[in-house]
């Protein structure tokens, strides 16, 4: 019996639509025909009673009267897997109409109808149609639900029910309840789901079988997410996000594309908040350039940026199809939120300072965004030339074309490994702040001034996507040593402090930001694998799913990194932004260094650059030998050749 009703449900489900249409106006028509019949049995109190001849003639000018105005009311279209409370008042509306029908066909025919019987017959009829509706919903979603995953909702407001309604409709996760982070609305009820207290958060993922937990708090909310986060990680469940608000009024994403935790949920701390009506002054109506617009760095201002509404923006990249992608992405942001803001994209390179002035004049700019820069510690300290040209050289080249052309302000992006550098990349960044400092004595009429943050999280070459893709790979998460810290933030605070600074400069500033405290790697590490619902394979635990793996540490690398040179940094009008007091050189002694670097990196000379980076008041101290691959290979070889002896002499 059960597996011949299991075939007839099958059956009934597969029926082409116009045949399941066909179905539901039959059904309807049974359904009026036993209610009018139960009204007046009911009002007489006769189960025996049989209409008379006009009461069947009223009785079938009811039934179609009423199926006309299901028809017109759209009762038919609705799909009945999805009805809801606007079906109800459809279905409400036509038993009404259903119900005065019956009054005037009655007095049409001359049918005898009581003053009850449309009454009755009304909540009869209601009682049927939306019942059998709702009961054969209920039967859809039950047989449809046993294969989704269990899911448990964190938070209560409009986002969180937003994404409970849209998981009820979709076809991957069932909600099981609530979760508040307001203790008092513990054992309350939300569209009829349990809510729990954010304190019976494991007993609820124990009690409900949850297979997963969505975070779907409002973004002002007051609760620290770095808190929450923590909380969270020892549930052995995945914990994923929904998109914030933002990204759901401009129709990036839709509430129930729920992703891995925000890279800003591991920082541990709570999102540094921009002074928006500072940068929105300096930025207005200016001719703004950014170079390395295609970086991770780079897009994100350009991001930010166009949304401040300049009057255009220059991007100088030299990587054509992150160029490409970024001039995309800004031109289809433009024409989305109205801005009106003219887009120019500009290949070409920082070192090239004839270039540079060119495109600042021609355009007017007014205030440049300097992040182009190599970066990555390793291939900057396999390939020194090259990373000492993009980052010193090019800062030089750049800035001076900003002089010449009378540039407002002019912004470099740093980093935190300029101060006291074990490794060519911070060295040469620390040797682009002095450059800057330096100029900034020189002359007054450009104010230059240097941003300095820690690593950002989701830039290329971070260790967050590199972590995500080797859990999901099953491991091993590689972590070069079990003390290394790092001080981070997210691209779009980095971006804002750049940001921030460009409007507070005065002339030679160096501005840092107060990122908290220092996360440890392999902490960062095991909080990923524990959000990602895994556990760590180690030698108490042999059965755990991802092991992580101690390499060494690379060549440049520190522990630790440092934001401050000096002591005693002065406070700035953001609360978290300070500014570093710091030594620089004068001009003259400046520039005779940039000559002999330059003339080092011409003849390809790795042993003369790291003198110069060592003998400067960088604070460069490597902790290992010259790691130039090129440099190195060619000290191995016992005897130079005359193509390379050319090569050398070769101007870059």
């Amino acid at each position: 019996m059960k597996g011949l009703f299991s075939r007839l449900k099958q059956w009934l489900f597969e029926l082409p639509r116009p045949y399941k249409r066909l179905v539901s106006v039959v059904s309807d028509l049974f359904f009026v025909s036993l209610a009018l019949w139960s009204s007046y049995a009911l009002r007489f109190e006769d189960l025996s009673w049989l209409p008379d001849g006009r009461q069947y003639l009223a009785f079938a000018a009811t039934a179609c009267i009423t199926i006309f105005a299901f028809i017109r009311l759209g009762l038919y279209r609705a799909v009945i897997r999805y009805i809801g409370e606007k079906v109800l008042m459809v279905m409400l509306l036509g038993v009404v109409i259903s119900a005065m029908s019956l009054v005037f066909t009655g007095y049409g025919f001359r049918a005898m109808v009581p003053r009850s019987v449309p009454v009755i017959y009304g909540a009869l009829l209601f009682v049927l149609i939306a019942g059998s509706r709702f009961s054969v919903r209920a039967l859809i979603n039950r047989s449809r639900e046993k294969t989704k995953g269990r899911v448990l909702i964190v938070g209560t407001g409009p986002k969180a029910l937003q994404l409970h309604h849209a998981l009820l409709q979709g076809t991957e996760y069932r909600p099981m309840g609530f979760v508040s982070l307001d203790g008092q609305k513990h054992k309350t009820q939300i569209s009829g789901m349990q809510v729990y207290g954010v304190g019976h958060i494991r007993k609820a993922v124990r009690e409900q079988g949850v297979q997963r937990v969505f975070l779907a708090l409002e973004d002002d909310g007051p609760i620290s997410r770095g808190k929450l986060i923590t909380s969270l990680e020892e549930l052995s469940v995945p914990v994923q996000t929904v998109p914030s608000m933002s990204e759901l009024v401009a129709g990036q994403a839709r509430i129930n594309d729920v992703r891995d935790l925000d890279i800003a949920d591991l920082l541990g701390r709570d999102p540094v908040k921009p002074n928006d009506a500072v940068v929105a002054s300096s930025i207005d109506n200016k001719v703004v350039m950014i170079t390395g617009a295609g970086g991770s760095i780079g897009s994100e201002l350009c991001r930010q940026i166009i949304r401040n509404r300049p009057a255009s923006i220059v991007m100088l990249e030299q990587s054509e199809f992150a160029l490409y992608d970024i001039d995309r992405e800004l031109r289809s942001i433009n024409q989305v939120e109205h801005l009106g803001v003219d887009i120019y994209p500009l290949l070409g390179s920082v070192v090239h300072r004839r270039r540079n002035e060119a495109i600042m004049r021609s355009f007017g700019v007014h205030i440049v965004y300097h992040a182009a820069a190599y970066k990555h510690v390793p291939l900057v300290e396999h390939n020194v030339v090259e990373g000492v040209q993009n980052n010193v050289i090019g800062t030089w080249r750049c800035a001076e074309a900003a002089v010449a052309a009378s540039v407002e302000r002019f912004v470099l992006v740093s980093t935190d490994k300029a101060v006291r550098p074990t490794n060519i990349m911070g060295g040469s960044k620390r040797l682009a702040e002095l450059v800057l400092q330096g100029m900034a004595q020189r002359q007054t009429d450009t104010v230059f001034s240097m941003v300095r943050f820690g690593n950002v999280l989701g830039s290329s070459g971070s260790v967050v996507p590199l972590f995500r893709d080797q859990i999901r790979d099953g491991g091993p998460v590689t972590v070069t040593h079990p003390e290394i810290t790092r001080y981070f933030m997210t691209i779009p605070e980095a971006s804002q402090l750049v940001l921030q600074a460009g409007a507070m400069g005065k002339g030679g500033d160096v501005f840092v930001l107060d990122m908290g405290e220092p996360v440890k790697i392999s902490s960062l590490a095991r909080k990923m694998v524990r959000l990602m619902g895994l556990t760590e394979k180690t030698e108490a635990n042999p059965h755990g799913d991802v092991a992580i793996v101690f390499t060494g540490l690379r060549p440049g690398e520190k522990l630790y990194e440092e934001l401050l040179i000096g002591d005693s940094p002065m406070a700035t009008v953001h609360p978290r932004i300070m500014m570093a007091r710091e030594h620089a050189l004068p001009w003259p002694d400046m520039k005779s260094l940039l000559e002999a670097l330059e003339s080092a990196s011409q003849r390809f000379d790795c042993d003369k650059i790291v003198q110069i980076l060592h003998s400067a008041p960088t604070g460069y101290q490597p902790n290992g030998a010259l790691e130039d691959t090129l440099w190195c290979r060619r000290a191995l070889e016992p005897e130079e050749t005359t193509m390379q002896a050319n090569v050398r002499r070769l101007p870059i």
